[in-house]
């Protein structure tokens, strides 16, 4: 019940700012978390056949080329995102035409 009065409070900006900024930084660490846990498992899918003790070369090289597409990929949608926000008016702008 506590979480829902601080996230609504947060919405109308009384609250603390180093609680905000706290909540801003922890949110960033839980995405962050998802996205290393979906690459992780993505990539897993894709390059590992049969788990053995060592990692042989080709799937090495697929590991590599996995993560740095899911990586490029991710900043060009962010981007993307971005880039879309800017060019939009902001939602109650629109509403008062």
């Amino acid at each position: 019940m506590e979480s829902s009065s601080s996230s609504s409070a947060a919405g109308l900006g009384s609250v603390d700012p180093q609680l905000q900024h706290f909540i801003e930084v922890e949110t960033q660490k839980q995405r962050f978390q998802q996205l290393v846990h979906q690459m992780t498992e993505l990539c897993w899918e894709k390059c590992m056949d049969k788990p053995g003790p060592k990692l042989d070369s080709r799937a090495e090289a697929c590991f590599v080329n996995c993560v740095e597409r899911f990586i490029d990929t991710s900043q060009f949608i962010l981007n993307r995102l971005e880039q879309t926000q800017k060019s939009k008016p902001v939602f109650s702008e629109s509403l008062s035409d």
